[in-house]
């Protein structure tokens, strides 16, 4: 009877051995999965979500994730949305945490479409919406304010003209080129 007890104690504790390693692997496999995800695939999981987001430059703002591409997100802040570069995004902040079922869902095709387009699209439908915008530039405070007339590679012209007007040719006070790698936002006007 005693060789009974001891044999199931030694049974037992090799058992609970065991069943230590694989969690201690199961764990480790998870951090490096985790590891692997970069910040654009977490952010995918967000659209819909409220957020605070912090810029490179300790600019804050506050809203709604209403949509992710490659290299962007747009952010729909009091009635404007914002076109936000990955590349000055510092911090993501959720307020309202998803429940058990998981974040907002997009549809998985309308999400998956949407992250091919790159931060060059994106400024090409303001481009071609004729959107008056405000472009804030890294380190600077003051906004440029007029229309994308054009997006490059790595860069786009904006026709600098007064909010509240048109762009016409009398209404253009300059034209900017602006380089997309110093882009901290692009503020829509409408």
């Amino acid at each position: 009877m005693r060789w009974d007890r001891l044999f199931a104690d030694l049974e037992g504790q090799l058992a609970a051995g065991e069943r230590r390693e694989l969690d201690d692997e199961v764990a480790e496999r998870t951090r490096r999965e985790r590891a692997l995800v970069p910040l654009a695939d977490r952010l995918a999981q967000l659209p819909g979500s409220s957020v605070t987001i912090g810029l490179v430059g300790g600019r804050r703002l506050e809203g709604e994730l209403a949509d992710l591409g490659d290299g962007w997100m747009l952010l729909r802040t009091a009635g404007r949305d914002v076109l936000v570069p990955l590349s000055v995004l510092a911090a993501v902040t959720r307020h309202a945490v998803p429940g058990p079922e998981g974040p907002p869902s997009r549809g998985g095709d309308v999400a998956a479409s949407a992250r091919r387009f790159g931060l060059g699209s994106a400024l090409r439908a303001l481009s071609r919406d004729r959107a008056t915008v405000a472009v804030h530039l890294v380190g600077v405070q003051a906004a440029l304010v007029g229309t994308i007339d054009a997006v490059g590679a790595d860069h786009l012209d904006l026709a600098e003209h007064p909010e509240g007007t048109v762009r016409r040719r009398e209404n253009v006070s300059a034209v900017t080129t602006v380089a997309t790698s110093a882009l901290l936002l692009v503020e829509s006007r409408r």
